[in-house]
């Protein structure tokens, strides 16, 4: 079941690129008022290293919105580690590689080229009471989330 806007926040704990355990409830929610979950199919792809960039760009943005980001893709916290380095990307970067967060989220593919279970490029705003403020899946890989619409929400506050 994918979750929509409305849904609570499946919680989740994850490897960020450090191997250090980061949880959505206790570390993310916490820590600030807004979470922006960025699921990308995989680490190291030409629309997934643009998407990141894009974000790293505009980091500023999110944290004059007191807003965590975090991307999470199937990619080991190895293989993240690397990508995060090679792209100067200041956010955390968790890695589902038992794919179960995807799962939960109602973002994983099928089918990705012929490998299973890979996650699709999908953006969540979470607030602080867990609460889905925005929920985008996009079937098409080649596409980005619609970031104007994530940033009105943000500026907004619901």
């Amino acid at each position: 079941m994918q979750i929509q806007k409305g849904d609570k926040a499946p919680d989740f704990t994850l490897q960020n690129t450090s191997g250090d355990r980061v949880s959505l409830y206790n570390d993310l929610i916490r820590e600030k008022k807004k979470s922006v979950l960025l699921f990308f199919p995989l680490a190291f792809s030409g629309v997934c290293t643009d998407e990141l960039c894009t974000v790293r760009d505009n980091l500023k943005f999110y944290n004059s919105m007191d807003a965590n980001v975090i991307a999470i893709s199937v990619d080991s916290f190895f293989t993240l580690s690397e990508f995060k380095k090679a792209n100067n990307l200041q956010f955390p970067l968790l890695s589902d590689f038992n794919k179960e967060v995807s799962a939960s989220y109602g973002v994983l593919y099928q089918d990705f080229f012929g490998m299973k279970g890979v996650s699709k490029r999908s953006a969540f705003i979470v607030d602080q009471d867990a609460t889905i403020l925005y929920a985008e899946v996009l079937e098409d890989s080649g596409n980005q989330p619609d970031f104007k619409s994530m940033q009105k929400i943000l500026m907004s506050g619901s």
